[in-house]
């Protein structure tokens, strides 16, 4: 029996810690033939050199964001007409063996469906869950984690829960990108998989509980994880993001955002940390980065004209 096919996009930034580990563990995956295309968005480090090393596509790009590499990585893969379907992974992942065959056979229902999400866990021992899917506070734009910290063979929750998929493990179907286009761009960091979810007209969420991933969270961009606190860089573009969504698609919450934007700046005053407040507050409030995030925007590459 020729096994399922499924088109993989990897966008990779200063990987060279974690894309091994990702690559070997995809590459022995079962069941399935995978056709894996890796954007790197201009990594300062030897992503490249590893990434030569594996049997993939590599494509070397300016960091334009994170949808932009997806985009990239999903316009060489859509033109091949076998693949119907398509695993957007980061590359501080690891996948199970079985998680590539398990989303390439995931059953949809007769009309199709816009995404697939599995359980990603934290990379640790035991694992716990990072998210099993994703919610919205609509009276401030902050997403939650389903089933965050709960231990790994916790019940999966009803997909009818699910507002969106997490872009560290995503799968898309050609009809979803079909009817939504691209994955936006204008937010660069954060947001883009929540907006794009918002476009899928009919075409439900699906949930996979046996496609586990584990993550190791931030590695790249110094997103919070367990006992780490996002640095200033996370926090700009994370609150910049959550109030561009909030303006796009519920614009009567812009108030609660930015009262959520004052609070949080306010918590990591009461900390002592003036960068995260500072940060919290400038991309909350739409004013540009500050110096700090500048500078570490200009050592990623990251072009503010960009922005």
């Amino acid at each position: 029996m020729t096994p399922p096919p499924l088109g993989v996009v990897i966008v990779t930034h200063r990987a060279a810690n974690t894309i091994d580990a990702c690559l070997g563990s995809l590459m022995a995956s079962e069941g399935v033939a995978l056709r894996v295309v890796v954007v790197d968005n201009a990594s300062p480090d030897d992503t490249l050199t590893r990434l030569r090393a594996h049997d993939v596509t590599v494509i070397e790009a300016p960091n334009d964001g994170f949808a932009a590499g997806v985009n990239r990585g999903l316009a060489v893969l859509s033109a091949d007409a076998a693949l119907d379907r398509f695993w957007v992974l980061n590359p501080d992942t690891t996948v199970a063996p079985d998680t590539a065959r398990r989303f390439a056979t995931h059953p949809a229902p007769p009309g199709g469906f816009a995404m697939i999400g599995g359980r990603v866990l934290y990379d640790e021992t035991p694992p716990r869950i990072q998210i099993d899917g994703g919610t919205i506070d609509w009276r401030s734009g902050v997403t939650r984690n389903l089933n965050q910290f709960a231990p790994a063979d916790a019940p999966p929750p009803d997909p009818a829960e699910i507002a969106f998929v997490t872009g560290a493990s995503l799968v898309v179907s050609r009809a979803f990108l079909d009817a939504a286009g691209p994955m936006p761009e204008d937010y660069f960091l954060y947001y883009e998989e929540v907006d794009w979810a918002m476009r899928r007209g009919t075409l439900p969420l699906l949930h996979c509980p046996d496609a586990l991933v584990r993550h190791v969270s931030g590695a790249s961009i110094g997103s919070a994880s367990g006992d780490r606190r996002a640095s200033p860089f996370s926090e700009w573009f994370k609150h910049r993001a959550r109030m561009m969504f909030l303006r796009r698609h519920r614009p009567a919450s812009v108030p609660g955002g930015l009262a959520f934007t004052t609070a949080k700046a306010a918590q990591h005053l009461s900390r002592g940390d003036l960068a995260a407040a500072r940060a919290t507050w400038a991309g909350g409030f739409g004013l540009g980065p500050p110096r700090d995030v500048r500078a570490t925007m200009a050592a990623a590459g990251i072009d503010p004209t960009r922005l």
